[in-house]
């Protein structure tokens, strides 16, 4: 998976600090009259000595503080709902900034012990999380690639479907519902499949194609995906269906009733979908269904895409 996050520029001051996290290990300055002290700085803010050296520690401390953000800090970061931010005490007592790992929200407690994860991913950096000294988070976070599309889960793709003939008018309003299916696989909305799709379209317009241009200027902070795209890439999701509608010689597919782009998929995000049988119609020609499916950035409550599919079996 493309990294699509913001990440640090490393500073000549700060980049031993950086070529440590590269190398999985924690490096903080101390100064000789043995104060230690974090961010990277010239001199001792206790002290004001500069005589300063880098020394290696093992990373681990205290949850200080933390806060569960539900709303993402940037759109890049809606596939890591919900954020866990927090403020780490490291035994040689200075506060460092991260975000948690491998843990759930109801599972945090100001003053556990906690202890460092390397994440690989970005690739050009490493950087640095922290998870409870008992997950079973790995400590480091590799950045190999996964498959574009991630497998839905097995029992959902396993389970044998409810045979329904569309000839039981019944049977097939029977599947008319208020709640939404289970969540389909995940797919990445890659900054590559947006220009293409932008080529393919004739809609080239900045705040799809110029990730520099939109990052200055454009209102989401980055380039985001056409709506018509994300609507198309509904065929690449793999919707847990528990029914299989039998007994029909064709299906027309007359498009949508209803058609929204309800919020934005920045690029790099991955989307995935749910559904619901909307409606159930007897018609001269046929039974007609309407089935509304949502697609929503991965972490996101509001959908992204709302579509209500019109079908006719025959």
């Amino acid at each position: 998976m493309s990294w699509n996050k913001p990440l640090p520029q490393p500073t000549p001051i700060s980049t031993p600090f950086w070529d440590g996290l590269k190398a999985h290990a924690v490096r903080i300055q101390q100064c000789e009259h043995g104060h230690w002290l974090f961010f990277p700085r010239t001199h001792c803010p206790t002290c004001g000595s500069r005589q300063l050296t880098w020394k290696t520690v093992s990373g681990e401390g205290t949850l200080y503080t933390f806060t569960v953000a539900r709303v993402p800090t940037l759109p890049e970061f809606s596939d890591e709902m919900p954020q866990l931010l927090a403020v780490v005490e490291l035994d040689q007592g200075v506060h460092i900034n991260t975000t948690l790992v491998g843990v759930a929200p109801e599972e945090l407690r100001v003053g556990q012990r906690v202890r460092p994860v390397f994440d690989e991913r970005p690739g050009s950096v490493t950087l640095l999380r922290y998870t409870p000294v008992e997950s079973a988070q790995a400590s480091v976070i590799t950045g190999e690639k996964t498959t574009e599309t991630e497998t839905a889960p097995a029992a959902a793709t396993e389970a044998p479907k409810r045979q329904v003939s569309c000839k039981d008018i019944d049977a097939m309003r029977a599947l008319v519902s208020q709640e939404f299916s289970a969540w389909s696989n995940q797919f990445e909305v890659t900054q590559e499949l947006i220009n293409q799709f932008a080529a393919l379209s004739g809609d080239d317009y900045w705040i799809h194609t110029d990730p520099e241009k939109a990052r200055a200027q454009g209102p989401f902070g980055t380039t985001i995906a056409h709506g018509s795209l994300v609507q198309v890439l509904t065929s690449q999701l793999k919707m847990p269906m528990d029914f299989e509608v039998t007994d029909f010689t064709n299906i027309v597919n007359y498009g949508s009733d209803r058609l929204r782009f309800a919020t934005p998929v920045p690029s790099g995000c991955r989307i995935h979908g749910r559904y619901r049988i909307k409606s159930v119609e007897q018609l001269k020609r046929g039974v007609q269904v309407v089935m509304e499916i949502n697609i929503h950035c991965v972490g996101q409550d509001r959908p992204s895409v709302i579509n209500d599919l019109v079908m006719l079996y025959m």
